[in-house]
């Protein structure tokens, strides 16, 4: 069901509201972020838009970066002993523009001291319960973890099976083989199988993936060991992706790191990564989760549209 953008427009309003009475309801403050920061997100599967400062070198490094969210200014913050916050506002990724992606969007991030990523996979349903409240609906609640969704959905186990079957698992998808590793197989199963069968009406919350697939979460140790992470779905729209923050910054340095050598391989640049959240790291930041949720995604989703720019003032193209 497709929206006139003024109807958009109007639900953001509300789901701002919305989200400002939730947090404040529960004590989590309010914060906002530098949008333009001197490192980058390092993470092989994001570009991020990068622009030149014009001033006095004294300022800092002249090239700056457009944020692709607010992590890691707001983990400095809780290192430094704010307590549980969230920040609602624009990001910026480059690469991708049309009916699911533009360039610049908002996200609504938040942090809790003392969770883990299953208490706060609750909280997140509970605000995408509420914000769907808005428009007279609700939702299922449908959890599983990330190895018993391939089971149940696809009959292959994401530990055990080869490349070889996962690319059988795809069926007549048509995809371009040459240099996947196994997590892009995965992947390919999660986009062009699995999610594309969500019910519309249902919120799906996936947990524990791959330690291959940690990216800034703990990783739990077992057999096998897994990614301390959830992914939370309206219908077939991917919303939010929380973590088990990760607290060591050795190994956060290590992985910054290994982004890059990924980046090189690929043939692209590499970025500078993030001394200041490093350094809030070793000073000390608690444990927490964190989530980061995407409101156009949530708007989508509680209108039943499947075009973004429903939900813009101006699309990419027209801004």
């Amino acid at each position: 069901m497709a929206t006139d953008a003024h109807t958009g427009l109007k639900l953001r309003a509300r789901l701002y509201a919305l989200i400002r009475s939730f947090f404040a309801e529960r004590n989590v403050l309010e914060v906002e972020t530098p949008i333009l920061s001197a490192a980058a997100n390092t993470d092989p599967n994001i570009q991020s838009f990068s622009t030149a400062f014009a001033g006095h070198v004294d300022s800092g490094s002249r090239q700056r970066w457009l944020r692709t969210s607010s992590e890691f200014a707001q983990k400095r913050l809780l290192a430094a002993g704010i307590g549980d916050n969230y920040e609602l506002g624009r990001v910026f990724r480059d690469g991708e523009a049309g009916r699911r992606h533009n360039p610049e969007f908002s996200m609504l991030e938040w942090y809790r001291v003392g969770w883990d990523h299953r208490c706060l996979a609750d909280e997140a349903i509970a605000l995408v319960q509420a914000s769907l409240g808005l428009v007279g609906r609700s939702a299922q609640v449908y959890k599983t973890s990330y190895r018993q969704l391939f089971l149940d959905t696809v009959a292959v186990d994401p530990v055990t099976a080869t490349q070889d079957e996962l690319r059988g698992a795809l069926g007549d998808t048509q995809v371009q083989a040459d240099g996947l590793s196994r997590d892009d197989w995965l992947d390919l199963l999660l986009t062009h199988r699995i999610q594309p069968a969500f019910p519309r009406d249902r919120i799906s919350v996936i947990d524990d993936y791959p330690a291959s697939q940690c990216a800034l979460a703990k990783i739990r140790a077992g057999d096998p060991p897994v990614a301390e992470r959830f992914e939370l779905y309206l219908g077939v729209h991917e919303l939010a992706n929380g973590y088990h923050e990760l607290t060591d910054a050795t190994e956060q340095r290590a992985r910054f790191e290994r982004d890059n050598v990924r980046r090189r391989e690929r043939g692209v640049a590499e970025l500078p990564i993030d001394a200041n959240l490093l350094a809030a790291l070793e000073h000390g930041m608690p444990e927490c989760a964190g989530v980061a949720l995407g409101i156009e995604r949530l708007l989508m989703g509680m209108l039943g549209s499947d075009d973004i720019r429903d939900v813009l003032a101006f699309a990419f193209r027209e801004a």
